[in-house]
């Protein structure tokens, strides 16, 4: 059982992002499209797992994941992005993923954290 914050700008692709997690144990989702709101979401509730889009309509992801970094400490982190050489911001732990994503990546990638929790 997991807690999502999932940063997208784009409402589909943030409720299928969710949809598929949902079925491997996420159990509940934040969803945020701006820095701003992702960091007062982290602060709400902090998730155990981020999914993450790179460009955001109202700021940049990484830096959205650095300020939740530095307020509520580290979170795996999935990039789902179209822009992947754009994550040269991106902390640790975190897996990049290039949209359009493959289920069986985000999948992979989820699991995998949600395990080392």
């Amino acid at each position: 059982m997991a807690h999502v914050l999932i940063i997208e700008d784009e409402i589909l692709i943030a409720l299928d992002l969710a949809e598929q997690l949902e079925d491997h144990g996420a159990f509940s989702f934040a969803f945020a499209s701006s820095e701003e709101r992702a960091l007062a979401a982290a602060k709400e509730r902090r998730p155990d797992v981020i999914t993450c889009d790179v460009t955001l309509a109202q700021g940049f992801g990484p830096r959205a994941i650095k300020a939740i970094h530095e307020k509520v400490g580290p979170i795996p982190t999935i990039f789902v992005t179209g822009t992947p050489d754009d994550t040269l911001m991106a902390y640790q732990p975190c897996v990049i993923l290039q949209k359009p994503v493959d289920q069986t990546s985000l999948v992979e990638a989820f699991r995998k954290f949600k395990r080392a929790r």
